[in-house]
C-alpha cells in the first residue's frame, strides 16, 4: 500500500440531472467535467444516481402509481459496457480528471445504485454498487456484496465511495476506514422530500454523518449533492400533496477535512455549480494522530469486523472436466470422480 502525501484540487457536484435522460444527462456530465478540469480540479465526484437522476417517484405514492416511471427509467440507466460509458470515461481522460460517478446501472433485468472510480486516463478502477437499498429503494434496485467495500490506489491517494445511508451503516464504515482509505466520496441524492416532517431525511442529520465521517475515519470527504428544480417537480408531482412532499432545492454538497471541517464554499440550495477544495494529504497523519479507529485507537481484543470482500453472484457456469481421451469422467453424489 502506498503511503499519499500530495496535494490536489477536488471538485464536487451540485447540480440537477436532465430527468430521466441518459443521453442528456450524460452530456451535462462531461461539460462539468470538462469545467472542473479546466479550474484546476483533479477529481470531480457526482451525486447519488446522477445518470438519469435519483427515482423520487418512489417517496410520493404508491408502488403501482410509480409503475408509470419504471419502464423510462430502467431503459435511461446506465450499462457499464455502453457508449454513453464510455463517453465518461473520454472526458476523464481528455481532461486528465479522475471521476467519481453516480448512476442507476443496468445489468440484464435489474438496477443497482451504482458508482465507478474512473481514473484520468479513463481506466476503470473500481465499479460498486450500494450494499443496501434504502427503505423503499428496495422496490426498484438490487442489493450489492461486500465486494462494494472497496478503496482503491489512485495517483491522488486511497479512494473510496459510499452512497447516501451506507454513512449510517457502523460496520460498512468501519471495512472502509480498514482500508486506510485518505479521499472518500459520499453522494447524496439531494435533502429535499418530507421536509420538516422527517428529521432524519433532511440535510442537518445528513450533512452531519458525512462530516462524522470524515472525522471518524481521518479522511478528506468529497459530498456531492443533487438539487431538486423545476422539471423533477413538473414531473414527478402530478397533485398539490405531492408538491407538499417534493420541495425544490436540497443541495447540501460539501467538503470536509479529515478533522471535519467544512473546506469548501457553499452554494445556496437552489443553485446549481461545482464546489472546490485545495487538499493536502499531509495533514491526515496529525488526524490519525489522536484516534486511528482501526490501528492505535482500536480494541480488537474487544470488538473486531468480520467482512467478506468476495463477490457473490447469483449463477455461475462450472467447467466439466475431461480425461486424456476428451471423455467426461462419471461424478458422485460427492462431486468426486469414480
Amino acid at each position: 500500500m502506498t503511503n499519499y502525501t500530495g496535494s490536489f484540487r477536488a471538485a464536487v457536484v451540485q447540480a440537477a440531472p436532465v430527468w430521466l435522460d441518459l443521453d442528456a444527462t450524460i452530456d451535462k456530465c462531461v461539460t462539468l467535467i470538462h469545467e472542473a478540469a479546466l479550474n484546476g480540479a483533479g477529481i470531480i465526484a457526482f451525486p447519488e444516481t446522477f445518470v438519469p437522476g435519483y427515482p423520487w417517484w418512489l417517496w410520493l405514492g404508491s408502488p403501482a402509481w410509480g409503475m408509470q416511471f419504471v419502464g423510462r427509467y430502467f431503459h435511461n440507466s446506465l450499462e457499464l459496457d455502453s457508449p454513453q460509458f464510455d463517453r465518461l470515461r473520454d472526458a476523464a481522460r481528455e481532461n486528465s480528471i479522475m471521476v467519481v460517478t453516480g448512476h442507476s446501472e443496468r445489468e440484464g433485468g435489474s438496477l443497482y445504485i451504482a458508482q465507478a472510480i474512473i481514473s484520468d486516463d479513463g481506466e476503470v478502477l473500481a465499479a460498486r454498487r450500494k450494499l443496501k437499498p434504502t427503505h423503499v429503494e428496495r422496490t426498484v434496485f438490487g442489493e450489492s456484496d461486500g465486494s462494494g467495500l472497496t478503496v482503491v490506489d489512485t495517483p491522488l491517494g486511497r479512494l473510496g465511495a459510499l452512497c447516501c445511508w451506507e454513512h449510517l451503516q457502523p460496520l460498512s464504515k468501519y471495512a472502509m476506514y480498514s482500508q486506510h482509505e485518505q479521499i472518500h466520496v459520499a453522494a447524496w441524492p439531494s435533502f429535499s422530500v418530507y421536509c420538516g416532517a422527517a428529521f432524519a431525511l433532511g440535510p442537518e442529520v445528513n450533512t452531519s454523518a458525512a462530516r462524522v465521517y470524515a472525522a471518524e475515519g481521518q479522511s478528506f470527504v468529497l459530498s456531492p449533492c443533487a438539487v431538486i428544480d423545476e422539471t423533477a417537480i413538473e414531473l414527478f408531482c402530478d397533485s398539490p400533496d405531492k408538491e407538499v412532499l417534493l420541495q425544490r432545492g436540497g443541495g447540501f454538497a460539501q467538503i470536509y477535512g479529515p478533522d471535519g471541517s467544512e473546506l469548501a464554499i457553499t452554494l445556496p440550495e437552489t443553485d446549481e455549480g461545482i464546489l472546490y477544495a485545495d487538499l493536502d494529504l499531509a495533514v491526515i497523519p496529525f488526524a490519525k494522530n489522536a484516534a486511528d479507529p482501526v490501528g492505535h485507537y482500536a480494541r480488537p481484543d474487544v470488538t473486531r469486523l468480520v467482512w467478506d470482500p468476495a463477490p457473490k453472484l447469483a449463477a455461475r457456469r462450472m467447467s466439466i472436466p475431461t480425461d486424456d481421451d476428451g471423455r467426461t469422467p462419471e461424478y458422485d453424489l460427492n462431486g468426486t470422480a469414480e
